[in-house]
């Protein structure tokens, strides 16, 4: 079992920055691929980004350019660094580790973007 714990989301205005951390119960990221996904209101959840045990990040074209992914081994976390945002960035943001076919998601942390 995993547990996964996210943090850092709040409210932010248009163009500002947040970082959202995740947290593992124990050390995975040597095999697990971490990603981060989003759900906003009335809409699918979607993969937003990801990282891999070995080999390249990936970004949904939404987000391309502003967010970026990166994990510290030692502290067996994870993070998504969030910079212009945008309104459309509102959502339920959720942390998940995968291993084929084993996966865990986090409870999920709030971002909202409003002036």
């Amino acid at each position: 079992q995993v547990q996964l714990v996210e943090s850092g989301g709040g409210l932010v205005q248009p163009g500002g920055s947040l970082t959202l951390s995740c947290a593992a119960s124990r050390d995975i990221f040597s095999i697990y691929t971490m990603g981060w996904f989003r759900q906003a209101a009335g809409k699918q959840r979607e993969l937003v980004a990801r990282i891999p045990s070995g080999g390249s990040t990936f970004y949904a074209d939404s987000v391309k350019g502003r967010f970026t992914i990166s994990k510290d081994n030692a502290k067996n976390t994870v993070y998504l660094q969030m910079n212009s945002l945008k309104p459309e960035d509102t959502a339920v943001y959720y942390c998940r580790a995968t291993f084929g076919l084993s996966y865990y998601w986090g409870q999920g942390t709030q971002v909202t973007v409003s002036s």
